[in-house]
């Protein structure tokens, strides 16, 4: 028997580091990240009503943003709760099935939401660049096409990074992290991973990249649209439809871009504890944010609906 297999530790769980040994920075952690989780929950959820209340916004825009504002409260709640519920426990266990099911969930999630963005691109491309015909192109058919194959490929995606993550021999169960995250979990191999590593860089590649380009392809063409346009009033308005969806993008891709292509350094593992720090409590608190404080139909949704209440109240 090699001296690898001797060393291999059967894991029914794991044991998380979490961000801090420290007991009052993790009250502090606690009840930041608790108000951050709360408003990322109540943001969401009240861009998901005005949505669905207001007709106005019942177009292939919003349907994105529907399906976007889906999938950060999802993710936001597979990663979170645990998170808030450890900082205040001094015991950081999670069972091996629930490690499973969290990195499957947020690598699903995440992934989903990198096609989101693309297939969002596409959509103010269209409208920008062919606006006469956005009805047509953007029907109903091919915008419930696009959402589902954006959620199909973040679960194909992350299903087979998950199972290659965890056929690997273990050879302890202490992972330096806050949540179960692919590079984390890999750590505890007992073998060489070089070859999870390439596969690894290569979803990345692909979740990343792929939507990006696309992204690229569609603000490539909007910019030269809203660049044909002779008045300043028109191409404040053209840019106005796309500045929300703009400003989340660089958010996200940036994020991820100086993060995973930057060099590896002692210092990765923080670098990797932030960003899923970002991906899990501040994005899907910041996204309704910038969506309803840039946009006048969400605004105007948001106060018809206060209107409403206020009228109702005095009955």
């Amino acid at each position: 028997m090699s001296q690898e297999n001797k060393t291999q530790t059967w894991v029914s769980e794991f044991i998380l580091l979490g961000l801090s040994s420290d007991w009052g920075t993790q009250v502090f952690l606690f009840v930041l990240f608790l108000t951050m989780y709360l408003v990322t929950v109540v943001g969401n959820s009240l861009l998901l009503l005005l949505i669905r209340l207001d007709n106005r916004l019942h177009t292939p825009m919003y349907f994105f943003l529907t399906v976007l504002s889906f999938v950060d409260l999802c993710y936001a709640n597979s990663i979170v709760p645990q998170m808030l519920a450890h900082l205040l426990s001094a015991q950081k266990s999670i069972p091996f099935h629930s490690c499973v099911l969290q990195l499957y969930a947020s690598l699903a999630l995440g992934g989903s939401e990198f096609f989101l963005l693309g297939a969002m691109a596409y959509d103010r491309y269209v409208a920008v660049c062919h606006p006469l015909h956005y009805t047509v192109i953007m029907h109903g058919g091919l915008c419930l096409g696009l959402a589902a194959g954006c959620l199909g490929a973040g679960l194909i995606n992350s299903l087979m990074e998950t199972i290659i993550t965890f056929r690997l021999p273990l050879c302890h169960n202490i992972i330096n992290h806050f949540a179960c995250e692919t590079l984390a979990v890999l750590r505890l191999a007992c073998v060489d991973i070089s070859l999870n590593m390439v596969m690894v860089a290569i979803s990345g590649f692909l979740v990343i990249m792929l939507p990006c380009s696309l992204v690229l392809f569609s603000y490539g063409h909007i910019v030269a649209a809203i660049l044909r346009i002779r008045s300043t009033q028109g191409r404040s308005k053209a840019f106005g439809t796309c500045a929300s969806h703009l400003t989340v993008v660089s958010m996200c891709f940036g994020a991820t871009m100086f993060t995973y292509l930057g060099p590896r350094s002692a210092s990765s593992v923080k670098k990797e504890k932030m960003i899923a720090l970002f991906y899990a409590v501040v994005a899907p608190m910041l996204n309704p944010v910038i969506y309803s404080l840039k946009n006048k139909d969400v605004l105007a949704a948001l106060w018809k609906v206060l209107e409403k209440f206020r009228v109702k109240s005095r009955l």
